[in-house]
């Protein structure tokens, strides 16, 4: 089966393209296949899907429904594993035995329908949503709720892969395993402004991706040069700042600086977030949301009742600063301040 079909694993080349769309192997599962299909009692029933783009002719036989499938493998092996990639493996390391194997075959008119097929077979297998997330922006024609996400999932790798953005190689993807922000906390913050912040105005606009793009690495880059000693060198266990909570809450406060002090580039954004400066506790401390409801900086979890409780507490210190420095004529918003779509709910 090898000489047609192969696994192409996920992976991104020096530009940021995406290829591939299998996660990496996992050595225990296979182990454990491994070892059962050695056992003499061993059956294998379940199919391999394999998915073919070129290089494959079906000719039908007659009418009982069989058909000749012709391969041609004159330039390598045309197929792509679809499902059933950690069982190829494991019978690839079985050598005592033969087996047959039952084998689905798809044909698909490029390489945009095969990630959809890949997609669409997998999303009800537990597949790590950040894989199928990371492919979504490759395929057209998905349900809504994964097609509305594709949006986010597609600015959240430019913002990982751009070597513009202030972002860039800091997010964990499948094809950046050393990054330490979760692609999923980033990607929230990018779903909430689209639907209800500023960036469902943007979008609107031409070039909108490329505004989208602009305004979170600008404010990202503010966080990190703001809360310098909190982001550098730090992972989630060590700063809630990079932390899922500490991201997701912080997308708040950016709508809020946006849409009350007109921030839009890094400056603005650098004197908006100035004022947390004293008033979080990212590393060490306590965190102070309310007289009665004080909490050690660890024990913000990743968890939506932390991220609201974080996030109105961020959101209050914001505006309460802009609207001291409006009542001092320091901004050139006039407008009062009232609550918006961006406050947490």
């Amino acid at each position: 089966m090898q000489k047609f079909a192969v696994i192409e694993r996920v992976a991104r080349d020096a530009e940021g393209g995406l290829s591939g769309f299998q996660r990496p192997q996992i050595a225990g599962h296979i182990r454990e296949i491994r070892d059962y299909l050695e056992k003499p009692e061993a059956i294998l029933p379940n199919p391999i899907v394999v998915a073919f783009t070129s290089n494959v002719d079906i000719s039908d036989e007659g009418d009982d429904g069989r058909c000749m499938v012709e391969i041609d493998t004159a330039a390598g092996a045309p197929g792509m594993v679809v499902d059933g990639q950690q069982r190829l493996t494991a019978l690839s390391q079985v050598h005592e035995k033969d087996f047959q194997v039952f084998v689905s075959a798809i044909i698909c008119r490029d390489d945009e329908e095969l990630r959809r097929q890949f997609v669409l077979i997998n999303n009800t297998r537990p597949l790590p949503k950040s894989l199928i997330y990371e492919l979504l922006p490759t395929v057209t024609g998905l349900p809504r709720r994964l097609g509305d996400r594709s949006v986010a999932a597609d600015i959240a790798a430019r913002l990982n892969y751009d070597k513009s953005s202030s972002l860039e190689g800091q997010i964990y993807q499948h094809t950046n395993p050393g990054g330490l922000i979760r692609d999923t906390a980033i990607q929230r913050v990018i779903i909430n402004s689209l639907s209800d912040g500023v960036m469902r105005e943007l979008i609107r606009e031409p070039d909108g991706a490329d505004l989208c793009f602009k305004l979170i690495s600008d404010f990202y880059q503010a966080v990190q040069f703001v809360f310098k000693d909190a982001w550098k060198n730090h992972t989630p266990k060590t700063s809630r700042l990079v932390h899922g909570a500490g991201i997701m809450s912080l997308g708040y406060v950016m709508e809020i600086l946006v849409l009350l002090d007109g921030a839009r580039a890094f400056d603005d954004f650098a004197k908006g977030l100035s004022c947390l400066v004293d008033n979080t506790a990212w590393t060490s401390g306590e965190w102070n949301f309310a007289e009665n409801d004080k909490r050690h900086w660890k024990s913000v979890q990743n968890v939506n009742r932390d991220i609201v409780t974080l996030a109105q507490y961020l959101v209050g210190i914001v505006r309460a600063d802009v609207r001291r420095r409006r009542n001092e004529g320091q901004t050139i918003a006039d407008q009062p301040i009232q609550k918006t779509a961006a406050d947490p709910q």
